[in-house]
Parts: C-alpha cells; structure tokens; sequence
C-alpha cells in the first residue's frame, strides 16, 4: 500500500514537472520526463511492485536468494579448482594415459632417452694458471693503450 502511494506521488510530482518545462517551451524535455513519471504507475498497475514488496519482506524468498548464491559459489570454486588442475577428470586421465613413464617398473633410475650431452665429464681439466688470467687482462689493456 506504501510503495503504491509513493509511486503515485513520484509519478505525480514528474509530471508537474513536465508541465513547468514545457510551459518553458522546452517540449522534447518535457515528453521525456513525463515519458519517465509514468514508469512508476505502470509498474503499480502490471503489480511488479506488488510482487517486489512481497519478495523483499519474504523471509523464504531470502533463503531462496541465498541456496541460488551458495550454488553459485559452489560452481565458481568447482571451476577454478578445475582450471587449476587442467580439465576434467576424463581430459586428466587421457593426457595421463598418452605420456610414458618417466621410470620403467624395474628400473633403479631415471629412463627420459637419450641424453643430449656426454654422461661423464673430462677426466682431467685444465689447471688455469693465474698468469692467463693476467694475460687476457694485459692484451685488453695494450689494446686501448693503457
């Protein structure tokens, strides 16, 4: 009853609005704000006002409000755990499946094939001698005349 009587004030309140504004000749503005008085009644005349007075002082229609957003919450955490773990249990399964084991069943170590540099190092590096460190600096220096 209250949000109907509002509505009816703010509609009437919009119009007389629209008549000043047109009694200025300014008449586009005034057939737009009369065109947004006349909302209010509507929505009080189709009962949409009706309908969200009594969804807003319904306490199930609340409870209702808030199973919708803990379900919402449940989807969201379920696909950003999804995301982070890459897919679906099926897409997980199947990309586990396509790659070899890393260690056959038998195996002590390791068998990721063939690598790319020698197993061993050289067996004897070469000692740096302290005076090719030098020689490298003194050739740089000579270079540039110091």
């Amino acid at each position: 009853m209250i949000a109907e009587t509002v509505c009816s004030a703010v509609s009437a309140a919009g119009l007389g609005i629209a008549v000043v504004t047109a009694y200025r000749k300014r008449f586009l503005a005034a057939a737009r704000i009369a065109a947004y008085s006349l909302v209010p009644v509507g929505l009080v005349m189709t009962g949409v006002v009706g309908w969200l007075a009594d969804t807003a002082f319904s306490p199930s229609a609340w409870a209702g409000f808030g199973v919708l957003g803990a379900a919402w919450a449940l989807f969201a955490t379920t696909r950003a755990v999804e995301r982070r773990r890459g897919g679906t249990r099926a897409q997980r399964k199947a990309a586990r499946g396509s790659q070899p084991d890393a260690v056959a069943p038998a195996a002590s170590a390791p068998s990721l094939g063939p690598a790319a540099r020698p197993a061993t190092r050289p067996a004897t590096p070469r000692a740096a001698d302290s005076s090719d460190d030098f020689s490298d600096i003194e050739a740089i220096l000579k270079k540039h005349g110091i």
